[in-house]
């Protein structure tokens, strides 16, 4: 399996390359050249698979410079009931007639990012002493990938991180899971700006090429192929709890910010899985409803970027969408990058709305959109509370929300779980009156020693910090 960039480099490269890499040399995302597929007969033998060997087969399509035994091992190693609380490890439970939440946030940080950055945790260690290799690792946050990434990766031999965040931007909760970590090997880094700020660093980072290789720069975002690579895996998994038989289709609604969640989905739909609609769910910061609806994709600026109750979704610059675009407009890498490096860098948008391709959003590709608002968040934590003694996070409620948009008779319609409440307590108690339930090791986390810095919003001191604390 190679890999290729989607604005059209010559290189072609194996996956443990595209691991410890990050972006490809001309800025663009790793893709696979072609997408497996996947034909009744395995879909009918994966139906029965326990999760980590499920992961395992998956895993195993994509990647071939990792001996088989040493993948099996690390799925089995990542994927276990003492990490994410059940055997099932992403159990679905039906909330309403033909609606379904799929738990994805029983990791060690309670969200779904766990579900990959548990395995990317575990890849770059092996592939890290494989080499006798170190790696540094920026990443961008608006809430839950700082975490996830910093539990995952604390302790492991070989790897330092930098995660940067907006300052102020991010609940207590979240906040004190990232800044309360004392580990030599963790920094945290509160930018003055918006998440888009921080990912923005990243990429240009990420684009000094001579910086990158002499301090040896990864990235966990989603724009890190393995990280989507490993959330396609809880798709097919939530499939075969949803249906009986592998001719039954599925939808699902997907919480959406940066598009690495609902992108993985659009990976499964292209291997062969039987997925009819993928709902992308959207807050205030709606660059992402508002492309599916017209066409057109419009960044925003940090004035525009409002900061809402589903804070992990306040992003309006969605990396991952181009991985989507790069397939939409048939793979030409040359269009592809007169949309992203000329028209959006120049003029901050791009419109596709007179494309023939862009019908092929909806038809050929699957993806509607809806858009939420604090106040339908709110009533939707109240609703899914009373009628069904659920509690919801904010970020779930935006997709239980998109997902009754969306409903098709005898079509499951699967919601993909954010995180769970505590994370965002406040919300919950305006829109409930009572605190949510707290897992027993994060009590009074909010008030333990924090262990961050703040800078400005640029990427060269960025870089003068990496080098300071890498000598």
């Amino acid at each position: 399996m190679n890999y290729l960039s989607t604005r059209g480099h010559p290189d072609r490269k194996r996956f443990c390359e595209i691991l410890l890499e990050g972006l490809a040399p001309d800025g663009g995302l790793y893709l696979p050249e072609t997408y497996p597929q996947v034909d009744a007969a395995t879909l009918a033998r994966w139906r029965e698979l326990p999760y980590a060997e499920l992961a395992f087969e998956i895993l195993s399509l994509y990647i071939d410079d990792i001996p088989a035994a040493d993948l099996k091992a690390i799925s089995a190693k990542t994927y276990t009931a003492e990490v994410f609380g059940t055997d099932e490890i992403v159990p679905l439970r039906e909330l309403e007639d033909g609606v379904y939440i799929e738990a994805l946030s029983n990791g060690p940080t309670l969200a779904f990012k766990d579900m990959a950055m548990q395995l990317l945790g575990n890849l770059f260690e092996y592939e890290l002493a494989r080499r006798g290799a170190e790696l540094n690792i920026l990443g961008a946050t608006s809430g839950d990938t700082g975490s996830a990434a910093e539990y995952a990766m604390r302790g492991k031999k070989g790897v330092r991180v930098f995660m940067t965040s907006p300052d102020g931007r991010m609940s207590p909760f979240q906040q004190a899971q990232m800044f309360s970590l004392q580990d030599e090997n963790i920094h945290n880094i509160a930018i003055t700006g918006v998440f888009d700020d921080c990912q923005d660093i990243v990429k240009a980072v990420s684009n000094d090429l001579g910086f990158k290789r002499k301090y040896r720069i990864g990235t966990v975002n989603s724009i890190n192929w393995a990280r989507l690579l490993a959330q396609v895996v809880y798709y097919f998994a939530g499939y075969f709890q949803a249906t009986a038989s592998n001719d039954k289709p599925v939808n699902f609604t997907v919480p959406s910010g940066n598009f690495g969640n609902v992108c993985a989905g659009h990976v499964a739909r292209m291997m062969g899985l039987p997925v009819q609609t993928l709902v992308v769910a959207t807050n205030e910061n709606d660059v992402l409803d508002e492309f599916f609806r017209t066409g057109i994709y419009r960044v925003r600026g940090a004035a525009d970027t409002h900061e809402t109750s589903s804070p992990s979704m306040d992003i309006s610059k969605a990396s991952n969408f181009e991985r989507f675009a790069f397939d939409l407009v048939g793979r030409d890498a040359r269009k592809l990058r007169k949309l992203f490096v000329e028209d959006l860098g120049l003029e901050g948008r791009f419109d596709l709305s007179a494309d023939a391709a862009f019908k092929d959003a909806a038809g050929r590709f699957g993806f509607v959109s809806s858009r939420s608002t604090h106040a339908d968040r709110l009533a939707t934590i109240r609703d899914t509370e009373k009628r069904f003694a659920t509690l919801v996070d904010p970020h779930t409620a935006d997709g239980l929300k998109a997902a009754r948009e969306f409903l098709a008779p005898g079509v499951p319609m699967v919601v993909l779980e954010t995180a769970l409440p505590i994370k965002f307590a406040a919300t919950i108690v305006e829109a409930l009156g009572h605190e949510p339930d707290r897992p027993a090791k994060f009590e009074g986390i909010e008030a333990l020693p924090k262990r961050v810095v703040k800078l400005p919003a640029d990427a060269e001191a960025v870089k003068a910090y990496i080098a300071q604390n890498c000598d």
